[in-house]
């Protein structure tokens, strides 16, 4: 393995330098969960994440969030050098080990996720930084024979009003043994000297010059390579195998069976990948042998038209508001499959030495990829140690760890650390994609033409019932921006229809903010239309008491100019509220050939407090990219019981010369920090397909749009 950078030193090594009777660790502070008191602890106690400074003057923060490009290596140092006094380049990182002290409490677990990474931070990176300040400045006062209120911290050092100097390296062991204050004073907003910067990136130079580790990039001594047959029915299993031919060519070392299929372990990988295509394999195909979109749609079509549904939220009296209608507006909207698509195919390392198992591995869920290690190899969790490595694109993808247990299985096989690494097919193929839905939306206006009612019911099946069985709220995953429906109307009714189709789904990057803000802000411009007043007018009217969101509006289309437009260009508009950020989002496109053109997208954004806007740029710009790829092009197929996409060239994504250009605009806010990597990807398509029905009149409910014509109705 290549020598690790300082921003991305990884936890093994970290351990090796500090274990117990080391004399790197000088001060360990740990961080406080919500609600929790910080104290000092040993090297080797469970911490919640712990700042480490050593005689050498050195900084390292363990980070408990997964890095998989949004920027938590940079942004959640932050927050702790803003009160520890440091510059950021002073900093190194290293990602945390597994342990319930780690637990992020906004998703009950040690979870990389929902976008709260900086809110779940916000508070504690900052107590922990302004904690160990105090201790090194009580350090120092000690050392002069002076009072605290004589110091002041100043870049890594102690400075007394009588000009002496003491660096932080020099101070540790003194601070380490004093107590930890509590309730301590952090900055005002005024005051920061790091937060609301556009700081470089702490883990860039790394990503440049090669040195950065994925987890497709670990090599361990004597390290094997795997390859895994999979059956390409959803479902399916192998019955039998044949591995004679296999397991005679070169370099192959075992094939053996598991529960996700057929494993060929060799010397190297593009031998393993030879040796697999050799496998002779009788499959199960099981229940899925049959299924297709067809029937899919179908199962959703009956059960929206059944009715029954579990209500999430009513306000006043819907079913009588629609009843009593002036008029009526009725319509449906249809959701694909999408795979979440990530540029590293899932990967695992595993190196398991009798009852011990060490893996590195690209993982938005530590605890749940030891426990699956774990079970696999017949071992108590704690005998599984998580190396979490950088990843190359998870959007979701790597909360599930069932790429996991093969790994670990093939390791205790040979004796030997595996790499199994799946290929782009086996990640399309045999990917948790994001679940269809079908939703039904109706409005009401009085005789005034004022919206009086607004009714919205979906069907799909349930990501959060696969993923966590034990979970009691059947809404989480599916309702998100539909239940906090922020246009005020008096009569509000949000249903959800539960609809299993036989396929196991995973949250995919916005999850359900995508699937409803679709369908709830196209509608929008459906209801705008019925009452012959234009969608932005519409929206702002229904926004009276809502002025964080009005402001948002207000700013997107001044921003954007929506009264404005080129010859043959047309806008479209979007409003959201998720993750605790509002945005709007201003589409600008044409047709030509009956095809769409995407010009220009101008984003407003109020994410509350920023920690690095150039990061916070960066997410949205990411996210609209995302976003517009799914709108044009994103599909799922399934025939047979097996999905009909293989790789990028069947699943499309966004192309340099279909790229639009991008304005975002940050909004200088008092709120607390929203979350940032998600929510610019749910207002692509809605803008899109509002632009789209201002140009040819023509009302898109159902996604993709690339590859239908676009003619004037």
């Amino acid at each position: 393995m290549h020598s690790p950078s300082p921003a991305a030193i990884n936890r093994r090594d970290f351990l090796a330098s500090v274990g117990v009777g080391g004399a790197g660790l000088v001060l360990a502070l740990s961080l406080p969960a919500r609600g929790g008191a910080a104290g000092v602890r040993k090297a080797a106690g469970e911490l919640n994440a712990w700042l480490r400074i050593g005689a050498d003057n050195s900084i390292t923060v363990l980070v408990d969030r997964s890095e998989m490009g949004q920027g938590v290596y940079t942004a959640l140092p932050m927050l702790l050098a803003e009160e520890l006094e440091v510059g950021i380049a002073a900093i190194r990182i290293i990602s945390a080990p597994v342990g319930d002290a780690y637990v992020n409490q906004g998703n009950g677990g040690q979870i990389t996720g929902t976008s709260n990474s900086v809110a779940d931070a916000w508070l504690k990176l900052r107590t922990a930084g302004a904690q160990a300040r105090l201790m090194l400045t009580s350090a120092a006062a000690q050392v002069w024979g002076i009072v605290p209120d004589q110091c002041h911290a100043e870049n890594g050092s102690i400075q007394s009003a009588h000009g002496k100097s003491l660096s932080y390296g020099e101070l540790a062991a003194a601070a380490a043994k004093l107590p930890v204050p509590q309730n301590v004073k952090l900055k005002e907003r005024a005051d920061f000297k790091l937060i609301g910067q556009s700081l470089p990136r702490l883990d860039t130079p790394s990503k440049v010059d090669g040195s950065a580790e994925f987890g497709i990039d670990v090599k361990l001594p004597g390290m094997l390579h795997a390859a895994l047959a999979q059956c390409a029915t959803l479902g399916g299993s192998a019955q039998s195998f044949d591995a004679s031919t296999a397991q005679a060519m070169p370099g192959v070392r075992k094939v053996l069976s598991c529960a996700s299929g057929i494993m060929v372990i060799a010397d190297h990988y593009w031998q393993a990948i030879k040796a697999r295509d050799e496998l002779k394999i009788s499959w199960d195909h099981g229940a899925n042998a049959k299924l297709d979109n067809a029937g899919i749609r179908a199962a959703l079509h009956k059960s929206l038209l059944a009715g029954k549904s579990l209500s999430a939220r009513k306000d006043g009296d819907p079913v009588q508001a629609l009843k009593g209608a002036h008029k009526n507006v009725s319509a449906v909207y249809e959701l694909p499959m999408l795979a979440h698509a990530p540029m590293e195919p899932m990967n695992c390392t595993a190196d398991v030495r009798g009852d011990r198992c060490d893996l590195y591995v690209g993982t938005q869920a530590q605890q749940l990829a030891q426990s699956a290690a774990a079970a696999a190899l017949g071992l108590a969790p704690e005998k599984v140690r998580v190396f979490t490595t950088l990843i190359g694109g998870a959007f979701g993808r790597r909360l599930d760890t069932d790429f996991i247990p093969a790994a670990a299985l093939a390791s205790q096989a040979v004796g030997r650390p595996v790499k199994l690494l799946w290929t782009r097919e086996d990640d399309m193929m045999h990917d948790f994609y994001r679940p269809p839905a079908l939703i039904g939306l109706s409005g009401a206006f009085d005789a005034q033409m004022k919206l009086t009612a607004w009714d919205f019911h979906t069907t799909s099946p349930s990501i959060t019932a696969r993923f966590d069985p034990t979970s009691k709220d059947p809404f989480d995953s599916v309702l998100e921006a539909a239940a906090n429906y922020f246009y005020v109307v008096p009569n509000v009714a949000v249903r959800y229809t539960r609809q299993e189709v036989g396929v196991d789904f995973g949250y995919l990057r916005s999850v359900s903010n995508a699937i409803n803000c679709f369908a709830v802000e196209c509608f929008m411009d459906e209801l705008a239309a019925a009452a012959d007043v234009k969608p932005y007018d519409f929206r702002h009217g229904l926004l009276a008491s809502k002025p964080r969101h009005r402001r948002v509006l207000e700013e997107a289309g001044r921003r954007a100019g929506l009264g404005e437009a080129a010859p043959g260009h047309f806008k479209g508009l979007a409003l959201m509220e998720a993750y605790g950020t509002v945005l709007a989002e201003v589409a600008e496109i044409s047709i030509d050939a009956g095809a769409v053109k995407v010009h220009k997208i101008t984003c407003v954004v109020d994410c509350g407090q920023m920690v690095n806007p150039k990061i916070i740029e960066s997410q949205v710009e990411g996210g609209i990219v995302f976003g517009l790829s799914s709108t044009l092009w994103g599909d799922i197929t399934i025939s047979k019981g097996q999905v009909q996409q293989t790789n990028f060239n069947t699943y499309r994504v966004l192309r340099a010369n279909e790229m639009p250009i991008i304005e975002v605009h940050l909004l200088s806010s008092d709120e607390p920090p929203g979350g940032i990597g998600e929510p610019s990807v749910a207002l692509v398509a809605p803008a899109v397909c509002n632009a789209i029905c201002a140009a040819t009149g023509r009302r898109l409910r159902a996604l993709p749009i690339g590859t239908q014509q676009l003619t004037r109705t």
